[in-house]
């Protein structure tokens, strides 16, 4: 079974990667609560305030 991590840098939500493929961070936790699928982030206030700049799937809250 794979598991979801989420990337600690910018919040990106991978399945078996070892390098985030927006930040090339290498830091990920498994332990996040509730997403958000990005899919313009030029025209999404979510976005915006987010800070996200590349269409995908991220963590709203990182534990740990």
């Amino acid at each position: 079974m794979t598991r979801e991590k989420a990337c600690r840098s910018c919040r990106r939500v991978v399945v078996d990667a070892d390098k985030c493929p927006i930040c090339e961070g290498e830091t990920f936790t498994t332990f996040w609560r509730g997403y958000v699928f990005i899919s313009d982030p030029e025209n999404s206030e979510i976005a915006k305030k987010m800070g996200i700049e590349k269409p995908g799937k991220y963590a709203l809250q990182l534990s740990r």
